[in-house]
């Protein structure tokens, strides 16, 4: 491991020979960062977005500002970050900007015009301003500009969420110390969501929005977000509101404070703390919150503390309420003491022995999705696969394999649902199973997480297929992209990537092997396990050290624990020095490593304005120069997206040198990196191309992505900075990890292992956290997630 002399602008990175991270190293009390694995999540949303084509926005928008303000959050840091963005709009923009009219402008070396000529002029001048006045109206409101006060906060907070930077509720975090006074902003994690088909949802009927936008004017909400309340409310929003105004809480981004306020201006002196609607629409939001932030479930005291933090009289009553009209579920699962034996009774008294039980509390959509995995998961375990190729053909495929593929070969034979676990280098063994499983003529696909996953595990399906010598199917199914047969999770259930279905609605497939398995969340594994064709075998394969899903539940942690079907460990290890550094991270140990070629590099730095400057430096120039690794191909990775160095303020610099331009599409220019969020979750990286009429055109892996002008603000922001979630399930040849002094309380042992594991040549990393980094490694695992997984589960143990 490798450390670079601070005191030189351009020196290439440092010499090997250091081992860990010096003891010495001053931390960054104005950095400001916050864990995504701990907060809101992670991904999209443009960060210097407005209309496309030809909008200038050189700054952090009024919605992420006034969420900011809303999360009552104040930072030092905030001068820097509209400083940056005052430089951005200032060099470049629309062409027009700083111009005076014609009509305004003194003419210089002209005479006195006469009083007809005067009066043309002014009237003209008065007509533009008419016309501008006119355009105005008729665009989008602004929030922060056109709305002020509460309902300018209302309209932030949702738009913040819509693009994926609202921060979950801390109610079911512990308990954490005060910030300092450069307080980070939290870092946002999009909602959960189940794939969505391609054509998307109907938006709502027009008469309906009008009629919604109504009742929020009489409320004094933001009549702009008619269109997401009509859509969260279904048919009869405007009834439900006014008979119910807590029910503006179902609509994503609105807090409990927010639809006080608005039930107050609506009902009057009838409006209480007390009132039972209120109880029941806090109850679900709360449910929602925990849904955020991994849960697929609340147990009982947990949530009725919640509620009285909220300030509901009578949180039990609440609940019971809530469990009473159907808004939420409520369950009782038994509990096994770990190592304690089975209560007995004595003969004749069975039913009177009493076994301890846990009573949870659970949205309906999140525990219906839960129960369908696991009855698809039993059917799974429980079915005989079809006999395509006999058992000596699967033998002599696994005899010319070796080690933990062929382990992985023979268990896929005689099972519907094998596991399969290990690194980076692991990937080879799923990659032999399917390139051996389309040899013996079955209808073999894998899906990724994300399109750089497909790409990698593409090329090297082609590979070992070259190096085995495998034929190509003349009767095979239809390749994905790259003339390969992987896909993308999303593209899979979508119907727009893969085999396609069958007449019956299931995958037209023998065999699914899903790379990055810990980033399921409970709906999309239900939907892929609803979709697995009777016969058919399913391997989730994937690092268990990741970071989890940003979807609720921890589908294949719960799996690994549950151990109702094989388990297939690579003994793959990772190479070379990266391989070695991340290793030691999965089993909490940050080992000293020899790095000859500089494979890894340590880059002190003290304060937050040396971690930018550094970072830019590292990308732009020292990795170029001395690894051999263009800045094209190097990702940069922290910790959040707010604060001093957070990916705004890292995307900013990194744009300024290394594509500068006025941002004239939205806030993007030709050639800027991105990343492109189609749904909350999922993270696309690519680059600008163009923009017409249709919007904002991307370049996603080869796919050409149209994003249209109105979403452009929500679901594309600058990419050459991300967050460790937005990365997982890719790679590059060179990462810089960025951890200034304020992310000390961000890092966990598993952000650590996914941060770090994301480089393939070259790691720098610009450290400021001190001995954080070394004790997050060592003692901070994955935050627990309260889900029924493993109980429902329980009953498939048998009959393994």
């Amino acid at each position: 491991m490798s450390t670079e002399p601070e005191t030189t602008e351009d020196t290439e990175p440092g010499t090997p020979g250091t081992g860990q991270v010096p003891d010495t190293v001053s931390g960054d009390a104005g950095a400001g960062q916050t864990s995504e694995t701990e907060s809101a999540g992670e991904t999209a949303g443009a960060e210097d977005a407005g209309q496309v084509p030809g909008a200038v926005d050189g700054g952090q928008s009024p919605e992420a500002e006034a969420a900011d303000a809303d999360a009552g959050e104040t930072s030092e840091t905030e001068g820097t970050e509209a400083g940056v963005a005052q430089k951005s709009e200032g060099e470049g923009g629309d062409p027009d900007a700083g111009q005076v009219s014609e009509a305004e402008a003194p003419e210089a070396g002209v005479g006195q015009v006469s009083e007809a000529e005067a009066e043309l002029r002014a009237q003209q001048a008065e007509r533009e301003r008419i016309e501008q006045r006119k355009a105005e109206k008729k665009a989008p409101i602004e929030s922060g500009t056109k709305l002020s006060g509460k309902a300018a906060d209302l309209l932030a907070a949702v738009r913040a969420v819509e693009s994926g930077e609202k921060p979950v509720a801390t109610v079911f975090e512990e308990s954490r110390p005060a910030p300092r006074r450069s307080a980070p902003e939290p870092e946002r994690r999009p909602q959960p969501v189940a794939p969505q088909p391609a054509g998307g949802p109907a938006a709502p009927a027009p008469e309906a929005v009008q009629a919604v936008r109504r009742v929020l004017a009489e409320g004094g909400a933001p009549e702009v977000l008619a269109p997401q309340v009509a859509a969260a409310l279904g048919e009869g929003a405007d009834e439900q509101l006014r008979a119910d105004p807590w029910q503006l809480l179902r609509t994503p981004g609105v807090r409990p404070e927010q639809a006080d306020g608005f039930a107050r201006s609506l009902l009057g002196a009838e409006c209480g703390p007390d009132d039972e609607r209120r109880g029941r629409a806090v109850t679900g939001w709360l449910l929602e919150q925990a849904a955020l932030a991994g849960h697929t479930a609340l147990e009982m005291p947990a949530l009725l503390a919640a509620l009285a933090q909220r300030g509901v009289p009578e949180p039990d009553s609440a609940v019971q309420d809530a469990i009473a009209e159907g808004e939420a579920l409520v369950f009782q699962d038994a509990l096994e003491e770990a190592g304690a034996p089975a209560p007995t009774a004595a003969e004749g008294d069975e039913e009177d022995v009493e076994r301890p039980v846990r009573v949870l509390v659970g949205l309906e959509r999140y525990a219906l999705a839960e129960e369908s995995l696991a009855d698809g998961l039993g059917r799974l375990v429980n079915s005989v696969p079809k006999q395509d190729g006999s058992a000596d053909d699967w033998e002599r495929a696994a005899a010319a394999a070796q080690g933990s593929t062929a382990e992985l070969i023979r268990a896929v034979a005689g099972q519907g649902l094998v596991l399969h676990t290990g690194g980076e280098a692991s990937l080879a063994e799923p990659a032999a199973l399917l390139n051996a499983a389309r040899t013996l003529g079955l209808r073999a696909w894998a899906a990724a997480h994300g399109p750089i996953g497909r790409s990698r595990f593409a090329a090297l399906l082609r590979r070992s297929g070259q190096a085995a010598d495998v034929p190509e199917r003349a009767d095979g199914p239809p390749a994905g992209p790259g003339d390969s047969p992987v896909a993308t999770v999303s593209g899979l259930l979508a119907g727009a990537e893969g085999p396609g279905r069958d007449a019956d609605g299931a995958l037209d497939l023998d065999l699914l092997v899903v790379l990055d398995a810990p980033q399921l969340d409970v709906e999309t594994a239900a939907l892929l396990t609803e979709s697995m064709p009777d016969g058919a075998r399913l391997v989730l394969a994937g690092d268990p050290v990741v970071l989890w899903s940003v979807g609720p539940g921890r589908v294949f942690a719960d799996l690994l624990a549950a151990r109702i079907c094989p388990q297939v460990a690579s003994r793959r290890p990772d190479p070379g020095p990266l391989g070695e550094l991340v290793s030691g991270i999965g089993i909490g140990e940050l080992n000293q490593v020899e790095a000859p070629g500089k494979e890894v590099v340590i880059v002190p730095v003290r304060d937050a304005g040396e971690a930018v400057h550094r970072t830019v430096q590292l990308v732009a120039d020292s990795v170029p120069r001395a690894i051999g690794v263009p800045a094209e191909e190097t990702q940069v990775i922290t910790p959040g997206h707010g604060g001093a160095v957070g990916t705004r303020a890292l995307n900013a610099a990194l744009k300024e040198r290394l594509n500068p331009g006025p941002g004239r599409f939205g806030g993007f220019d030709p050639g800027d990196r991105i990343v492109h969020s189609p749904a909350p979750g999922r993270a696309l990286p690519g680059r600008v191309v163009t923009a017409d009429a249709e919007g904002l055109h991307l370049s996603c892996e080869g796919e050409t992505v149209v994003v249209p002008k109105e979403r452009v603000e929500q679901s594309v922001r600058h990419g050459w900075a991300l967050t460790a979630h937005q990365a997982v399930g890719s790679r590059w040849p060179a990462v810089v990890v960025v951890l200034p002094g304020d992310a000390a309380q961000a890092l966990s042992r598993p952000w650590v292992y996914t941060a770090f594991g994301r480089a393939d040549r070259h790691l720098s990393v610009v450290h400021g956290v001190e001995q954080a980094l070394p004790r997050a490694v060592a003692e901070v695992p994955a935050k627990p997630r309260t889900t029924r997984l493993p109980v429902l589960l329980a009953p498939q143990t048998s009959g393994t």
